[in-house]
């Protein structure tokens, strides 16, 4: 699907905040509301974008994760399915270079990180799982990063959540049947998680729709602190997200950009910092699975 000037705002205003009021929207990007509306449809039903609420990992009492490497015997596809069917595993690639599959899991604590890890070893076919355990999120587009100033009431805001994470404009009204309250009380009770920080909802894009269809991942070992490296690679325009980590690397990221020359261009910025000691890259091939939308809930 190709995607104009005024679809390529409308993607940004929505990545920016999922529930823009279509007048308000169109405002923005200088149409009527019909024609906002039109737009945005076109652009969920054609699967080119997704708007849905991201919860904060602390309300899923989701506080581990980890960065896997994942080696194997014979064809790679298969297992990057077996781990994607996990809910814990929210982000699955198949990758080149020296392992065949990238997997991020994210877990309610470090047993249950380690009880994942040690699962994903015991698939048929894997060969060798390399894990970079994650100390500190620095960058993520999809991670809120201040902590909640609301908590959970009950059951309804659970399923005020739940039914967001499905579709991030279900109206108000629509939202109310579900949830068996009024449109009034669900309303209030949606702003209530959303500026508490509960929950954000944003627009997740296929990279390739906004002209970005390269994505390179990349660990460094760095010489001193790592958070002053980060703190500089946090800058680079094309990294997308980036995490201190713990093992062979002290950090983990990812570049996303539209040409190999840019990705190569980065990477060569990330050469050049004095404190950069050794810089492994590979690509994704294929994306297996993105959802971050999707947490496992807490038992």
């Amino acid at each position: 699907m190709e995607l104009d000037g005024t679809d390529l705002r409308i993607v940004r205003e929505l990545q920016g905040d999922g529930r823009l009021t279509y007048e308000t929207l169109a405002q923005r990007v200088g149409l009527s509301r019909p024609a906002a509306r039109m737009r945005v449809q076109r652009l969920t039903e054609s699967g080119a974008v997704r708007v849905v609420a991201i919860v904060h990992p602390a309300v899923r009492q989701l506080s581990a994760s980890a960065h896997l490497a994942i080696d194997t015997e014979g064809a790679a596809a298969p297992v990057a399915r077996e781990i994607a069917a996990l809910p814990q595993a929210p982000f699955v690639t198949l990758t080149s270079g020296r392992r065949a599959i990238m997997s991020e899991l994210r877990t309610a604590g470090f047993q249950e990180l380690e009880r994942t890890i040690e699962h994903i070893r015991a698939l048929p076919g894997v060969r060798t799982v390399d894990p970079l355990i994650a100390t500190r999120h620095v960058k993520d587009p999809y991670l809120l990063t201040d902590e909640p100033t609301v908590t959970l009431q009950d059951d309804v805001d659970e399923r005020i959540l739940a039914a967001l994470e499905a579709d991030g404009r279900l109206p108000f009204a629509e939202l109310a049947v579900r949830v068996g309250l009024s449109a009034g009380a669900t309303r209030s009770r949606t702003l209530r998680l959303l500026d508490g920080g509960v929950a954000k909802v944003v627009a997740l894009v296929r990279p390739d729709v906004l002209g970005l269809g390269f994505l390179c991942g990349f660990s460094l070992r760095v010489a001193g602190e790592a958070a002053a490296v980060a703190a500089q690679v946090e800058r680079f325009e094309r990294v997308t997200f980036l995490s201190t980590c713990l093992g062979r690397a002290e950090l983990v990221g990812t570049i996303t950009a539209e040409s190999f020359d840019a990705v190569r261009a980065t990477l060569e910025e990330m050469r050049a910092l004095p404190a950069v000691r050794e810089v492994e890259s590979w690509l994704h091939l294929e994306l297996v699975k993105e959802r971050y939308d999707t947490a496992p809930r807490p038992a």
